[in-house]
């Protein structure tokens, strides 16, 4: 049995019907369309699928959709205003932070909320802020380099 909701996405409102068990990620790749978090895993290890739930980062593949009604969902197509990419974003491009790109959303996600929380931090809280992340590509400088640059502190 489905079950209506309402989901806020990037500032939306996506009226949606799930089923119970559906999980974030899903709705929000499959119901809802945005397809630019990733399923790497499915079982909370990678982090390819990080969204921000009122702020915070969550694994969306083991968060159930039911429980975010309510919240705002950010995911990395929220972190763009339009076409304009976010410094962060940018950094990446500019700072070889990506590489294949699978990763390259929930690292943003996960970068953004680690600035949000903490606007100046080290290499080594860059390197623990994004922990729960994994990258198979890049060997993860890039990618410190590019939040250590937008953060000021590199």
């Amino acid at each position: 049995m489905k079950v209506a909701a309402t989901l806020s996405v990037n500032g939306f409102a996506y009226p949606v019907e799930l089923d119970p068990g559906t999980n974030l990620l899903a709705a929000v790749r499959d119901v809802i369309g945005l397809t630019g978090s990733k399923e790497g895993c499915d079982d909370s290890e990678c982090g390819a699928c990080m969204m921000l739930l009122d702020g915070q980062p969550v694994n969306a593949c083991s968060y159930l959709a039911l429980q975010a009604e309510g919240s705002e969902i950010t995911t990395v197509e929220g972190l763009a205003d339009g076409d304009t990419l976010a410094p962060l974003q940018v950094a990446f491009l500019e700072l070889g932070g990506v590489q294949c790109g699978f990763c390259t959303p929930g690292m943003l996600v996960s970068a953004t909320a680690l600035l949000a929380d903490n606007p100046s931090p080290t290499e080594d809280d860059v390197r623990i802020g994004l922990s729960g992340n994994l990258c198979r590509c890049t060997g993860y400088d890039g990618i410190v380099k590019a939040v250590l640059s937008v953060a000021g502190s590199s």
